[in-house]
């Protein structure tokens, strides 16, 4: 499976683009800006179970702070998903204003 995956990153952006330069450049940018959505999304997904889970075992162990808590966990995971938006707008400058191509 690592095999196939690698195969298909090196010769992916062959397969997007029709010849070299800039087409080269924008086949690149489109595998980035996937792998690197696809990587915040499951980072983020992974924070944002961690901060959950942490929050439920504490408003367990003491119900009296369970609203403090919950506001905590909120905050923590508006973070969380501001880098994953963050990701997603590079992303999105990488696809549709490349600063890498010439005009």
């Amino acid at each position: 499976m690592k095999k196939f995956f690698l195969l298909f990153l090196a010769l992916g952006a062959a397969a997007f683009a029709a010849d070299a330069g800039q087409d080269m450049i924008k086949a690149y940018s489109v595998v980035a800006a996937g792998v690197g959505v696809g990587l915040a999304a499951i980072g983020g997904a992974i924070g944002m179970g961690n901060a959950a889970a942490a929050t439920i075992a504490g408003t367990a162990r003491n119900p009296g702070l369970g609203n403090k808590l919950s506001t905590t966990m909120y905050i923590a995971i508006g973070m969380i998903e501001a880098q994953v938006i963050y990701t997603l707008v590079i992303a999105l400058i990488a696809l549709y204003a490349n600063p890498y191509i010439a005009a």
